[in-house]
């Protein structure tokens, strides 16, 4: 079995900056994926950002691509989304499933574990 936690959501105002953390545990050999969706009630999960666990390579929607960032320290280290330049529209509840297998990083039903979301409310 797979934990996730998540921490790190909260209200800011328009232009302010959070940052999500994700931290994984139990019982997976290696991780290969960790991504970060979003997804507000009655609309489709939206993918935001994914870290290939191997090579460390990054994706990212078009729509966060330039305000957030994806990273990570460490192989053991927790999965960070740092997001800036928040918009209102950035409003939703942000998850990070983990995938043990190589998939398509931005295809939400790839992924095996799925944690508890964090809520981020942006102001205007």
């Amino acid at each position: 079995q797979v934990q996730l936690a998540v921490t790190g959501g909260g209200l800011v105002q328009a232009g302010g900056s959070l940052r999500l953390s994700c931290a994984a545990s139990g019982r997976i050999l290696s991780y290969y994926t960790m991504g970060w969706f979003r997804q507000a009630p009655g609309k489709e999960r939206e993918f935001v950002a994914a870290i290939k666990w191997g090579n460390g390579d990054t994706y990212y929607a078009p729509s966060v691509k330039g305000r957030f960032t994806i990273s990570r320290d460490n192989a053991k280290s927790p999965v960070y989304l740092q997001m800036s330049s928040l918009k209102p529209e950035d409003t939703d509840v942000y998850s990070c499933p983990v995938a043990v297998h190589d998939i398509r990083p931005h295809l939400h039903y790839a992924y095996e574990y799925w944690g508890r979301g964090t809520q981020v409310t942006v102001s205007s």
